[in-house]
């Protein structure tokens, strides 16, 4: 695991994309190496996930092999609001603006919890930019279309409407129902921590929102269509989510390989026995044994000029092509790296080993 000293994987520049409505959807990236996505969920502050107990493992966890790009999703952390309805449509229309934003061609996408479904739909309508799909703690279906009771509707009502009138206080009786069922094995930091991240994300109001509109949710028809590699993983002890609604979703997508984390955890955390499996899977998953693997030997001579900081003229000479075959085979690479341009290129390819090389005869 990479330590906090490297300036890329704490890295946290805000940006802003937008939706159809106007509003604005912050998202941020940190990290190097294949872009990784993470759909956007409740409880979320793009600001603040480099200070956070919960989400700052994860960037140090992923930040060695991969580039993570998260965001809010609208209403919630920096995102603005509207008045649009909230469901998978809007879901799917936040994801394609922050990827469209990015200006990649192709990412990974990890959906945890209820965004496993907008996950799902954006792999399903984009095939060909979506490299891998990650599932984890999630399901096809909220309740209200899985032949649930009167009762259980009821019963999953009044937990709304404690969300709606307790978020972010600091009563014991309402972090207790937060922390047995989302993070029962988490420290007491952590505990601490989801009281403060639900007040950055969101306020009440708006999380019983959203919570209304996950109980719609239904990709059961999109799932079969998946056709990218899927990873599900699902803590052993879920209790916010059953981990039988993980297996039914990995059985109803292609070839997807399914996984259990030796955890209750419904977020997966340092210490909390599914941690570090957690961060190894998706990072083996997505971004293999190394990124020089995935490199064909044309991409690795291209990889060996760009670390050695040659400009597209000395490049082409260097490879014996023409300028322009060069310039679109760097825009070629950048995509298949998960960087932006040159800079970000030079330290990921320096990293991994690539420079130094005698020039080409």
């Amino acid at each position: 695991m990479l330590m906090p000293r490297d300036p890329t994987v704490l890295a946290n520049e805000i940006r802003f994309a937008h939706v159809s409505s106007g509003a604005r959807i912050a998202w941020a990236k940190s990290g190097r190496g294949p872009a990784l996505v993470r759909v956007a969920h409740w409880m979320t502050n793009v600001e603040h996930d480099t200070t956070s107990p919960i989400w700052r493992p994860w960037l140090l966890g992923f930040g060695r092999r991969l580039q993570t790009i998260r965001y809010d999703e609208r209403g919630c952390g920096l995102s603005g609001s509207d008045d649009v309805e909230l469901g998978l449509e809007a879901a799917l229309e936040e994801l394609e603006a922050v990827i469209d934003a990015t200006g990649l061609q192709r990412v990974a996408l990890l959906g945890q919890s209820g965004a496993s479904a907008p996950a799902i739909a954006y792999a399903v309508k984009y095939p060909d930019r979506v490299s891998h799909l990650v599932l984890l703690g999630g399901y096809m279906a909220g309740i209200a279309h899985t032949g649930a009771s009167a009762d259980d509707l009821a019963f999953y009502e009044a937990k709304v409407r404690l969300v709606e009138l307790g978020w972010g206080r600091n009563d014991p009786a309402v972090q207790q129902f937060f922390s047995t069922t989302m993070l029962p094995d988490a420290t007491p930091e952590q505990i601490v921590m989801l009281n403060e991240q639900q007040r950055q994300s969101c306020d009440g109001a708006r999380a019983a929102k959203i919570m209304r509109a996950r109980l719609g949710l239904d990709v059961r028809a999109l799932a079969p269509l998946v056709r990218c590699p899927t990873l599900v993983l699902h803590s052993a002890g879920d209790l916010m989510v059953p981990i039988e609604r993980g297996r039914a979703m990995a059985a109803a997508i292609p070839g997807a390989r399914f996984e259990t984390l030796a955890t209750r955890n419904h977020i997966p955390g340092p210490g909390d026995g599914g941690f570090e499996r957690f961060i190894e899977a998706v990072s083996d998953f997505v971004a293999g044994e190394s990124n020089q693997l995935t490199l064909t030997p044309r991409e690795k001579d291209l990889a060996h000029a760009v670390a050695d900081g040659l400009d597209n003229l000395q490049l082409a000479a260097r490879l014996g092509i023409a300028e322009k075959t060069a310039r679109n085979a760097l825009s070629a690479l950048y995509s298949k790296l998960g960087v932006e341009g040159r800079p970000q290129a030079i330290v990921l390819l320096r990293a991994e080993g690539f420079g130094g090389q005698k020039p080409l005869p």
